[in-house]
Order: structure tokens, then sequence, then C-alpha cells
């Protein structure tokens, strides 16, 4: 008989049966999916992002498995915050976190969808500034000090009561310089990292991009590096808790993402490759890691400082 797990943690005072995180966009905002993925030993689930308006997102193909990760053109496809009624109902019967993630084109897309999410209960919003601010000519808000301050203060300014996470992307330049930013701005957590790239594939007999969309983000073991190196700059920089995301497949990756400075390990792509047990996988494998070493998260978070 395998040794009872006990990998319980407090993440901005709510109770998580696990350091493990569902990252957005995975597996949709359906309520049997995500309760399925909380009772399959997931501490914290996250929904796919919302948008101010419908978007069908991009044609397909859109997503490629390249075996040692993914490349990606989903495009944010979004039934649009005002056409959500059925599955915040569902949601709201349920007894598991969520955080509900959020984009916008510009500050007041943000702080409109922000507004309306709130009083759904999440319990926790998710700002994706990964993504284009149409006011600044295509330019992504977490690549600028300045717009990601905007963004997150904005939102703070609507939303007193609800965490805010604010989600990063590995194309900024100082991607610490702009976590304080956020973190000056009322952001309560940082969730790193998005995708990386964008990327592209040419099928050569064709001689034609393979994703419709030709450029997509890259996911999955390849980008981990990237990841833990940017955990690791954003624990130096601000004194907020990090969900420590990109290419966590074990429990070893998700150690060594604890190392750089995380709290929490968001696991994404190894949903595809090690199933929808993946979080219970990963959270035994870090217990024994634990047990094996005669240590605590407590003791390994940040250690690689």
């Amino acid at each position: 008989m395998k040794d009872k797990i006990n990998m319980q943690v407090n993440f901005l005072g709510k109770n998580l049966i696990s350091p493990t995180v569902l990252a957005s966009g995975i597996l949709g905002n359906n309520f049997d999916i995500l309760q399925r993925v909380h009772a399959s030993g997931c501490g914290l689930v996250t929904m796919k992002s919302i948008g101010p308006t419908p978007r069908d997102g991009h044609n397909n193909p859109t997503v490629i498995d390249l075996g040692h990760g993914m490349i990606n053109a989903v495009g944010l496809p979004s039934p649009g915050y005002l056409h959500m009624e059925k599955e915040w109902a569902d949601l709201n019967n349920r007894d598991f976190p969520i955080v509900a993630s959020i984009y916008g084109a510009s500050v007041d897309e943000f702080q409109q969808v922000a507004d309306y999410v709130s009083d759904k209960k999440p319990d926790f919003i998710e700002l994706n500034i990964s993504c284009p601010n149409s006011e600044k000519h295509g330019m992504l808000f977490g690549t600028s000090p300045t717009a990601s301050f905007d963004v997150v203060n904005a939102v703070k300014k609507v939303v007193k009561t609800t965490p805010l996470i604010a989600k990063l992307t590995p194309q900024a330049l100082d991607i610490g310089e702009i976590a304080k930013a956020c973190e000056d701005g009322g952001a309560d957590a940082i969730c790193a990292i998005n995708t990386l790239g964008p990327g592209m594939l040419i099928d050569i007999e064709s001689r034609t991009p393979i994703l419709d969309f030709k450029k997509g983000g890259l996911s999955g073991p390849m980008i981990r590096p990237v990841a833990v190196r940017c955990v690791y700059d954003i624990f130096k920089a601000t004194r907020l808790p990090i969900i420590g995301l990109g290419g966590i497949t074990t429990g070893a990756d998700a150690i060594e993402m604890i190392m750089a400075g995380a709290t929490l390990a968001g696991v994404g792509s190894a949903v595809t490759y090690r199933g929808i047990s993946v979080f219970k996988k990963i959270t035994r494998e870090m217990d024994q890691w634990l047990k094996d070493h005669g240590c605590t998260l407590e003791d390994i978070r940040g250690a690689a400082h």
C-alpha cells in the first residue's frame, strides 16, 4: 500500500489539495470536465480565457504535436463574457477553486470583462496580458512595464476582493521588471510563462506554412528552461507568489520550478502526454522526492537562489 500523500498548500488564503494548477486554455469551461480535473488531483483549475466579444479563433490546423512540445495558434476563441450564463450557473455549484482567465485588446476591455466576471465569484482572476494592445498598435501588454502596470491597476480599481494573477509573456526583455510593474499595479500573484515564440512550421512539399494562421506559440518540455529562468528572475524582482508554468511534465520538473521560486506548478501540455491523471502523478512524484530528501516544499522554495 502506498503512503498517503498530503501535499496541501495555501495560495493567497485558499487551501489547495495539491500544488498543481491546470493552465488556461487546455480543457475549456465545462463544469463536468473541470470537476474531473480537480478530482484527478489538480489543486487549482484555470478556465479557458474569456474575452470581451464572441471570437471563433483561427481555422484548423491550429495545434501540431512536435514530440518535444507543441506549436499552436488556437486564437483565443471565446463566446464573449456576456454569453456564458450556463457555464457560470453550473460552476456556481462547484466544490473546487477556479481561476477565471480574461483578456482584452485595451485597458477598458480588460476592466469591463473583469468587473463582470468578478460578480460571478471565481476564486481568482487571471489577466492574460500576453495579448496585443490595440491602443499601442499590436504591442503585447506584457512587454511594457507601463502597459502592464496600467492594465493591472485599472482592473484593481473595479475588482476589490477577488485576487488578481498577472500572466506574463516570455517575450518581455526583462520579465522581472514586468512582474514588479504588475506588483506595483496591485497584482496579488504572477503566472509565468505563456507560450514562447511565435514560431513557424513549413511543409516543404507544398511550400506553405502548416498552421492556418502561419505562426504559433510554443509549449511543452522544450520551453521549460525558459520558464524556469523567467520564474527565477521574477522571484528576485518581487515578493509575489508565482505559478510556474511551462513544460512541467513530471514531479522532478515541478520541483525544479519550485526551486526557481514558484509556489505552484502549472500543467498544460502534459495533460496530452500523460492524461488527465497527470496532476495526481506529478503530485505523487513530488511527494516521493521530498520524502527521499527529507524536506518540504517550503524548504526548497527559491532554493536555487
